[in-house]
């Protein structure tokens, strides 16, 4: 069965950086497009950024200039780049993709932005 694993989130300071991956097993990333997305306590999940298997790119408004999504195909895993992060970036984040027709997500990574 396809699964995702997200890490690399953590505490940090606003202003302050981090990279999350995303690393598949049982697919490859590189043929499909791959999403993040954010659900913050109380609120419903968002999207916030996608690859595609050709290497378009696109982010939500709140994220475009600070995030940057990119693939390492020989590691299979995803990243998101995540720079001048601020207080309203604290979330639970989620990649997610499709794989023969089913959607897949993995269980997150906690960012929390401190101000």
């Amino acid at each position: 069965q396809v699964q995702l694993v997200e890490s690399g989130g953590g505490l940090v300071q606003t202003g302050g950086s981090l990279r999350l991956s995303c690393v598949a097993s049982r697919m490859v990333f590189s043929t499909n497009t791959v999403h993040w997305y954010r659900q913050a306590p109380e609120k419903q999940r968002e999207w916030v950024a996608l690859l595609s298997s050709g290497g378009n790119t696109n982010y939500a408004a709140s994220v475009k200039g600070r995030f940057t999504i990119s693939r390492d195909n020989a590691k299979n895993t995803v990243y998101l780049q995540m720079n001048n992060l601020e207080p309203e970036d604290t979330a639970v984040y989620y990649c997610n993709t499709y794989w023969q027709g089913l959607g897949y997500w993995g269980r997150g990574t906690q960012v929390t932005v401190s101000s």
